[in-house]
């Protein structure tokens, strides 16, 4: 499975087994993250066997369970920040769907003050992404049309298309979808934020899905 493939087998899992992330497995997704964290700046931490952060009752309300793992995602303050943690975040989550490990976006429905990672001075914890092996695989929730998501001035060429179609696969807060792609001359897409909370974070993954789904080279950011 490739990450592109796995877009299409990912969703959320809350309820997870207590089998731990450790060998191989581990090793390629520690790799992974410092990968990506050398390319953006971003100090992501994937933190292992440590159950305190989804201990209490706001995991509780968030209806999860079994979850001792989790991808602690934190960087330095600043407007991109929320972006950057999605569109990096989500490229964590769906090398992991790759290794055969769930995930699921966490913004508020964790102990925030018992999360077990290391911040530099400037640096901020801004959420985190359980991860584990899940009781089940998750379930598909609907999803809004290509209409709902996107503004064309003309016709679409297929590569569009199937960068809105990724982009619909990825996971946003309430599964409400709050991002629009416009498809401006010369091959350019801008991609806008909708109104509400964590819609910069769900702009950076659907950022990421749309790059996956469209292609290499295909397209540029306006």
């Amino acid at each position: 499975m490739d990450m592109v493939e796995a877009m299409g087998v990912r969703h959320s899992v809350r309820s997870y087994t207590d089998r731990r992330i450790e060998g191989e497995v581990r090793a390629k997704l520690e790799s992974y993250i410092a990968q990506c964290n050398a390319e953006c700046g971003l100090h992501m931490q994937l933190v292992c066997d440590e159950p305190k952060a989804f201990s209490g009752m706001l995991a509780h309300y968030g209806k999860f369970s079994g979850v001792r793992n989790y991808i602690a995602l934190a960087g330095r303050k600043g407007a991109g920040l929320d972006e950057e943690c999605g569109y990096w975040g989500e490229k964590v989550v769906l090398f992991a769907q790759t290794l055969g490990l769930n995930t699921c976006w966490v913004a508020l429905t964790y102990s925030k003050g018992k999360v077990s990672c290391k911040l530099d001075d400037g640096e901020v914890l801004r959420l985190v992404i359980a991860i584990g092996y899940g009781v089940d695989g998750g379930k598909t929730h609907a999803s809004k049309s290509r209409e709902d998501v996107m503004k064309l001035t003309g016709a679409a060429d297929q590569w569009f298309l199937d960068g809105v179609d990724a982009a619909l696969l990825a996971p946003s807060a309430m599964n409400q979808q709050k991002f629009t792609f416009i498809l401006e001359d010369g091959g350019k897409v801008r991609a806008q934020a909708g109104l509400g909370f964590y819609s910069r974070i769900d702009l950076g993954i659907a950022k990421c899905h749309f790059e996956l789904g469209a292609g290499d080279g295909a397209f540029s950011w306006a």
